[in-house]
């Protein structure tokens, strides 16, 4: 199955970023270390916590006219159980 959807804020880019990390079925703890950040940053992102960057990316994208969209697969084989 696969998921799209249009990014219109910080918090829409971290609930899907939520959803597919839920979906590979991985812990915030456990991508954190994966990627070589922290937790935090990572709760903090997922929460639409608006960074600088993140910030500055959608004015951009709203001023000019641009959309962002995202998407990922669910494959319930990939699934782990928590």
């Amino acid at each position: 199955m696969r998921i799209k959807t249009d990014i219109t804020n910080p918090f829409e880019l971290g609930m899907l970023v939520q959803q597919a990390r839920m979906a590979k079925g991985l812990s915030q703890r456990e991508l954190a270390n994966q990627l070589g950040i922290g937790q935090k940053w990572l709760w903090e992102m997922e929460q639409g916590k608006p960074g600088l960057f993140t910030k500055r990316l959608f004015e951009l994208l709203e001023a000019t006219d641009v959309t962002l969209m995202a998407e990922f697969d669910i494959d319930p084989e990939e699934q782990v159980e928590s």
